[in-house]
């Protein structure tokens, strides 16, 4: 695990990103930013009362030298993203409303990234998925060609390195969400010096059975090579035929993957779900995220359970997708 993320850290280092933590006065986000500041990784912004979030952070002996502390009840920018948040809802709320909702941590801060003066955002140790995921589909939106954000895992075990998507967002994606999360995926690949190679899963191998549900998968495989004939992408496979060489002979011998795929895309959110925890328990793989993907700008989501390691890492993910 220390690999993984010292390469991150060196790619982040003395870049000068900002990223947004709305949970100001929670332990574990304190202690994170804490660190994160101290280390001159990133710039942390906590949203909240300065005096408490202050307080606290004494209480807790962290420093907050290196930090910078934002309240949406104070804060002197307020007009401006009032104004940007009006002009980007496009006539769904008024002015009166959007200073209501911008008192709001979570749509404080994403409109602090939306107008770039941070670079990205960490919620959800004490805010529900929806209350991080909600601000930033309506503020920051979906890049060009993508229709949905998804969620991934890196799954760690030592040297080894995996990603599972879609695990956390889209309960039955179509053929082109896959196509999309297969593509977006890659990109997180990279980003963990994971050289991607896809394989697009199934409860069939190169039409061993013939459903619906297989005939999604291979319409993904289609559309997603359509976008990107770069992609080192097949399918659609059942878990062996990508992972265990012998299988793959056996089941696909003309493909370009010969269980050696890195890169898994779940045919729904009930098998990504599922495959990543099993490997979480029963093959002990340490499960990084989820990852949001597929947005202009990163914004990513916290487990409610998570401890100040995962909130130090999921910022440090959320600063590496910003260069």
């Amino acid at each position: 695990m220390s690999d993984l993320f010292e390469g991150l850290k060196q790619k982040v280092s003395g870049r000068d990103v900002k990223i947004v933590f709305p949970e100001g006065l929670d332990e574990r986000i304190l202690k994170a930013a804490g660190r994160l500041a101290a280390e001159r990784l990133l710039t942390p912004i906590l949203i909240g009362n300065i005096e408490a979030v202050q307080a606290k952070a004494s209480e807790l002996g962290v420093s907050l030298e290196n930090a910078e502390i934002y309240d949406p009840q104070n804060y002197a920018g307020m007009e401006e993203l009032v104004a940007s948040f009006v002009d980007r809802r496009k006539g769904k709320v008024t002015e009166e409303n959007a200073r209501k909702i911008l008192l709001d941590e979570n749509y404080f801060g994403t409109m602090l990234v939306y107008l770039n003066k941070a670079n990205g955002l960490v919620s959800g140790a004490a805010h529900s998925t929806a209350d991080t995921v909600r601000p930033a589909l309506q503020i920051i939106k979906t890049k060009q060609g993508v229709s949905k954000t998804s969620g991934v895992f890196i799954m760690v075990r030592e040297d080894e390195k995996y990603v599972f998507a879609d695990c956390a967002i889209n309960i039955s994606p179509d053929s082109n969400d896959l196509a999309e999360i297969a593509i977006e995926s890659a990109k997180t690949a990279k980003m963990f010096d994971i050289e991607p190679r896809i394989a697009m899963l199934s409860f069939s191998t190169k039409g061993s059975a013939k459903s619906p549900e297989t005939d999604k998968v291979e319409g993904a495989v289609k559309e997603a090579l359509r976008r990107d004939p770069t992609l080192v992408l097949d399918g659609e496979f059942q878990f062996d035929a990508a992972f265990v060489p012998s299988v793959a002979k056996s089941k696909a011998p003309n493909s370009p993957l010969q269980g050696d795929a890195n890169v898994f895309i779940f045919p729904s959110l009930e098998a990504g779900n599922i495959g990543y925890k099993i490997a979480q328990r029963l093959g002990k793989f340490e499960a990084v995220g989820p990852i949001l993907q597929g947005l202009n700008q990163p914004v990513n989501d916290l487990s409610r359970g998570c401890n100040e390691e995962d909130v130090y890492k999921l910022a440090l993910i959320t600063a590496g997708q910003t260069l």
